[in-house]
């Protein structure tokens, strides 16, 4: 599932909604457009594997907020993501731990995803 959330002010669309994903990902080309400093990112060592089962280099993590929903219906909080090289078609990639902390249900047949606000 595919969705769309506000990352330090700016709507990232085609966030995808991975349930078996243990980190959430921020890819670098969605970093550089967030207009962020630099010093947000702190190291991270150790590579990741793709959905192909191939390391991925990161290059470090950042903390920033996040919001899902619009309007008077919203929640924001800070989420860790991994920043990640990779060419993809997606911007961004949530896992388990922030759809957990978000109270999420996530309905792929529905392709509808409901949180608590």
């Amino acid at each position: 599932m595919v969705v769309s959330i506000v990352i330090t002010n700016l709507m990232v669309s085609r966030v995808l909604v991975d349930q078996d994903s243990s980190v959430d990902i921020l890819y670098w080309q969605t970093f550089q457009r967030l207009e962020v400093s630099p010093d947000t990112v702190h190291p991270h060592a150790g590579p990741l594997l793709s959905f192909l089962g191939e390391r991925v280099k990161t290059r470090g993590y950042m903390n920033p907020m996040a919001t899902f929903g619009q309007g008077k219906l919203f929640k924001s909080f800070t989420i860790r993501y991994l920043l990640v090289d990779a060419n993809t078609s997606y911007f961004a990639l949530i896992g388990r731990k922030t759809l957990n902390e978000l109270g999420a249900i996530v309905s792929i047949p529905h392709l509808t995803m409901k949180f608590p606000t």
